[in-house]
């Protein structure tokens, strides 16, 4: 009887592939039957422009060369943004390791910087983008500043209360086998600590973004953000559309990345559903 309760009721392998497409497939067909009756109603309009538009623009942006520089803005905008996010989301879950293990695992290290990462934390990175323009100036610096001040805190946080929750026995074990501190942290609590950043990186990916995004509008001359925001004035939806769908692409990409190297490295880890 349970059974046919829906909470128990599983779909098979062609049913997950066709809900999962579901939500893709509707939104498309309302974008084209929006698209379609605003250019009926105006044949001008630059709000929904047809996939034909859409493709042209691609086309135009990422496989024929600039007539002022040569480049193919498409890629060159790509390769700019993925440099200053890998750089500071790598700079951020190194410090967000470091010192979120540090602070869990060592009780004067925590006492000393648990406020301090607190109040980190809590600071909007947006608000402290203009600062940073001040003092790092408008080059790359200050943008790979604001994404590891945007993600780093939260790994921090995190990491800290993932290492105080692990078990205490585990740590008493440990010392009553002659470890010491440097040991018990290698070799206890970084392997069960490593799943968890992992997915946690994965959690601030979209957040990442925007605050690169956000750094890339207002000071760059290349980059996604750039282009988004330079080709606005004139509306084209045509290029932020393409732009918009890559930025997505690229995202789940990474989080579809680490999530395989994740189960690959630790499989145990989602055994044990922690």
């Amino acid at each position: 009887m349970s059974q046919h309760r829906i909470i128990n009721r599983q779909p098979g392998r062609a049913g997950v592939v066709w809900l999962a497409a579901l939500p893709f497939l509707l939104l498309a067909a309302a974008y084209l039957i929006g698209s379609e009756i605003r250019l009926e109603a105006n044949p001008n309009d630059k709000l929904l422009p047809p996939l034909g538009k859409i493709w042209t623009s691609i086309e135009r942006m990422a496989f024929t060369p600039d007539k002022r520089s040569g480049q193919y803005l498409f890629w060159v905008d790509t390769w700019a943004s993925l440099i200053r996010l890998g750089v500071g989301v790598s700079i951020a879950t190194i410090g967000g390791l470091v010192f979120g293990v540090a602070s869990g695992l060592i009780p004067y290290v925590r006492a000393t910087l648990s406020p301090f990462i607190a109040l980190l934390s809590m600071i909007p990175p947006l608000s402290v983008m203009p600062i940073l323009f001040i003092v790092f100036g408008l080059g790359e610096v200050a943008k790979i500043v604001l994404v590891v001040f945007g993600v780093m805190p939260f790994l921090m946080r995190d990491m800290q209360i993932w290492v105080l929750d692990l078990p205490g026995e585990q740590l008493i074990k440990a010392q009553t086998l002659g470890a010491n501190s440097w040991q018990i942290a290698l070799r206890v609590v970084l392997p069960q600590t490593l799943p968890r950043l992992i997915d946690s990186v994965r959690l601030t990916l979209g957040p990442a973004w925007l605050f690169l995004i956000a750094a890339e509008a207002i000071a760059s001359t290349e980059g996604l953000g750039y282009r988004i925001f330079l080709v606005r004035r004139y509306m084209s939806m045509d290029v932020i559309l393409p732009y918009v769908a890559w930025i997505t692409l690229l995202a789940f990409v990474m989080d579809f990345t680490l999530t395989r190297i994740s189960r690959k490295m630790f499989p145990w880890s989602k055994l044990e559903g922690r």
